[in-house]
């Protein structure tokens, strides 16, 4: 633990030391391809120890990306200060690792962003549709005019297209994210590293089309710069306080209407857009009409008192009538049952009042959310007493990711609040435990967990067959 804030800030230590060395000197090897790619790798290595807990697979993509863009900075550097007797076409090496940066970066900011946040699948298609259509609209009014002058071999002329675009919809799929949540720490920085990451490469762009880039330019450092300000944003939690907004209707109109412009002129006119231009317009409409039928769709099969009857009020979470529910089809399958009962929660519900305490509970929900795996259901039991129902072998790891979801405080009015949970786990092994005897285990386990102070405990035999509340 005490070297996470060693690695945290050697990123930038290493740019620092890499501007004051590069700019004293001529381009060298040992500057441009081994300390230049260093700080690329030393934010990979921060991103992947912060202690925050979060999404796991948003991390590993926004890793993966920089990585592969280090990959392509040290196969193009090579090229430029070695030759080899033995052909190696270190260009197209770098070319690759390039183009895979934007699906890995786009994917692991989504998730980071994201995920287990916008639940509803309108608000996951608002956000694709509003990040296409604008796509649209800045490829074929600004990018467009870029690429008349382009020359070279169908895969240049693709590369060429593909890193201008992948900057865009990185931007604007970073940004339009950023602003259907409450504003926090991770989203801001998140948002100026992208930020800064695409207003570099469209200078690099720019004066690699005019061919006056020398390659240790000082806008270079602009990309790595965007790296560490990612990097420390997963050293930050997200605002899981509050839920997403809605987009205003007028957002998600022009972003539709801008698409159907750009179609409109393609008819028109079928040799002014490329096709890249094209693809995307259609997206946006297409996936307007499905946006249209999901909306139908979910107004006809759910109602308010549906809703109610299934759902915890305060925190959103199921409640209990839906968790013994589910449990029945749960207890013919293996997996894990755990009984959590926070601890610490009723001296401030006492002294602070409901309020505080109402508060206090939906953000334990929310990072509980956070963690609970897909498929896995959770639910408010009651008071301070929720439930899990984890399917698979996983259920411990999982009691672990929870508990350490309270391992930093709560901040309600500006005051500080920490929590504890004690987990009971009981495993479910099909055809072998009567489904009563299992929540009973489950239960029982919980308070060995809360008299022992140990956290989680799982069940076993010594723990006898005491009595249960379920």
């Amino acid at each position: 633990m005490r070297t996470y804030p060693l690695f945290r800030g050697a990123a930038i230590a290493t740019l620092g030391t890499y501007a004051i060395l590069r700019n004293s000197s001529e381009p060298n090897w040992i500057f441009d391809v081994l300390l230049f790619n260093a700080v690329a790798l030393f934010a990979v290595i921060s991103i992947l120890i912060s202690p925050i807990p979060d999404d796991h697979l948003g991390r590993v993509g926004v890793s993966l990306a920089i990585a592969l863009w280090t990959m392509g900075s040290i196969a193009s550097s090579i090229s430029s200060f070695f030759t080899f007797s033995i052909q190696v076409n270190f260009d197209l090496v770098a070319d690759i690792s390039y183009s895979l940066f934007y699906p890995l970066a786009l994917f692991g900011v989504t998730r980071s962003l994201i995920h287990r946040t916008i639940s509803r699948s309108l608000e996951l298609l608002d956000t694709v549709i509003v990040t296409l259509g604008i796509t649209t609209i800045v490829a074929a009014f600004l990018i467009r005019p870029a690429m008349e002058n382009i020359s070279g071999s169908t895969f240049e002329v693709f590369l060429a297209i593909l890193y201008p675009v992948g900057d865009v919809v990185l931007f604007i799929a970073t940004l339009v994210m950023v602003l259907i949540r409450p504003l926090s720490w991770r989203s801001a920085l998140l948002l100026l590293g992208i930020t800064i990451y695409t207003v570099a490469d469209f200078y690099f762009l720019y004066l690699s089309q005019k061919g006056i880039y020398e390659l240790g330019a000082s806008t270079d450092m602009g990309w790595l710069l965007g790296f560490i300000f990612i990097s420390e944003s997963f050293w930050h939690r997200t605002n899981e306080e509050e839920g997403a907004r809605s987009f205003n209707p007028a957002i998600a109109t022009l972003a539709l209407l801008g698409s159907s412009a750009v179609l409109a002129i393609a008819v028109l006119r079928p040799e002014y857009f490329p096709r890249f231009v094209i693809a995307p317009a259609f997206a946006t409409i297409a996936l307007a009409f499905i946006r249209m039928g999901v909306a139908i769709n979910d107004a006809r099969n759910m109602s308010n008192e549906q809703i109610l009857a299934r759902t915890d009020e305060l925190t959103g979470l199921a409640n209990r009538r839906k968790f013994m529910t589910d449990f029945a089809e749960f207890s013919e399958g293996q997996g894990s049952v755990l009984i959590l009962d926070l601890d610490g929660f009723k001296p401030v519900n006492d002294q602070y009042g409901h309020d505080v305490g109402d508060q206090l509970l939906i953000q334990v929900a929310r990072r509980f959310e956070r963690v609970i795996p897909s498929g896995s259901l959770l639910a408010r039991l009651g008071g301070d007493e929720f439930g899990a129902l984890v399917k698979g072998v996983d259920g411990y790891e999982v009691a672990l990711a929870l508990r350490a979801t309270l391992s930093y405080p709560f901040q309600i009015e500006s005051q500080d609040f920490r929590l504890d949970v004690s987990i009971g786990e009981a495993i479910n092994i099909p055809g072998q435990i009567p489904s009563e005897q299992l929540l009973r285990r489950a239960d029982v386990a919980m308070y060995e967990a809360k008299r022992s102070k140990s956290g989680i405990c799982s069940w076993h035999e010594k723990l006898g067959s005491q009595g249960s509340r379920l």
